[in-house]
């Protein structure tokens, strides 16, 4: 292999968003200002999750590792961003090009995981409730949140093993605002094996997270109807609501996202809708209209006096 080659592989160079100076200013305030609500509402539900004894229940230990997740993954992905805005050769080396691919793919491959489990969660509650305790155990939920990290860690790692071994010869110039897996390989020679190992790992991952969703909600809506009172029928939906929504965001940007491998600058929307926007959401999703977290949020607001010390003009109940 050539000189020229050796170094192309060594450092790559993130083409991003724009190169108009204004534009740059503006999606910096813009992104900034994403980042930094995505931090305090993902890390204050799981602060929150943890400190309140009462949502010590399967249903918040999956949220606060989804919480915790989209947490990483903005970590991963906009910290960089933002540098490169007003960085002169926005260049980013192979093993920071490895590393941020291998925490969005970590963050990613455990939010299809969590999804899953939430919406099992969602099935045994209100088709099995009299065998809800037994069935989703703290225990059991912690066993499969470790069995998540572990499944997502090696999925992570087989991918990032294989995107090493390639020879990126075309160009050193990545079409996007990340190293994500499809630009860079169309950055080399023969990404073959590699396609086809997305096609061994990558898709059954997200046809059984799917399946496990499809078939849940299939069954919640079977029994919500069988239900005879609004009242129980008006609980059931508002017990899945929020959860429903995020799941339908976070797929449909998904199998947006899944396309052909020669497609180029039309991954960037998506891309930032499914790594900086969703993050951003969950937090909202499932704490505006959720009464416990509501609640426990008030309770540590009042225990801390912080209503008191901001001086807010209204009162918490």
């Amino acid at each position: 292999m050539s000189k020229e080659n050796q170094s192309l592989t060594t450092e790559f160079i993130l083409i991003g968003f724009t190169d108009q100076p204004v534009m740059k200013i503006l999606l910096f305030l813009v992104f900034v200002a994403i980042y930094l609500i995505t931090m305090v509402g993902n890390l204050g539900l799981v602060v929150l999750i943890f400190m309140e004894r009462r949502l010590y229940t399967p249903m918040y230990i999956f949220l606060g590792n989804l919480a915790l997740m989209d947490s990483c993954c903005s970590c991963a992905i906009t910290p960089k961003m933002l540098e490169d805005f007003f960085s002169k050769d926005r260049t980013i080396s192979l093993y920071e090009c490895m590393a941020q691919f291998y925490f969005l793919c970590f963050a990613e491959t455990s939010d299809c995981f969590l999804l899953a489990a939430m919406a099992y969660d969602r099935y045994v509650a209100i088709c099995n409730p009299l065998q809800y305790h037994t069935m989703m155990s703290k225990k059991l939920c912690i066993h499969m949140a470790i069995g998540i990290f572990i499944a997502s860690n090696l999925h992570s790692m087989i991918h990032v093993g294989l995107l090493l071994r390639l020879t990126f010869c075309r160009s050193h110039q990545i079409d996007h605002f990340f190293c994500d897996i499809l630009p860079l390989y169309r950055l080399c020679t023969d990404p073959y094996i590699n396609e086809l190992m997305i096609y061994i790992f990558s898709v059954p991952i997200q046809i059984i997270t799917i399946a496990i969703v499809f078939v849940s909600y299939i069954c919640i809506i079977f029994t919500i109807f069988k239900m005879k009172s609004k009242e129980g029928r008006g609980k059931a939906f508002s017990t899945c609501a929020s959860h429903f929504l995020s799941v339908s965001i976070f797929y449909i940007c998904l199998l947006m996202y899944i396309r052909p491998f020669e497609e180029g600058d039309k991954d960037i929307p998506v891309a930032v809708f499914y790594t900086i926007v969703i993050p951003l959401l969950n937090p909202f999703i499932y704490s505006l209209r959720n009464k416990e977290v509501l609640s426990a949020l008030k309770k540590h607001m009042k225990n801390n006096n912080i209503v008191k010390k901001l001086r807010l003009p209204w009162k918490i109940d």
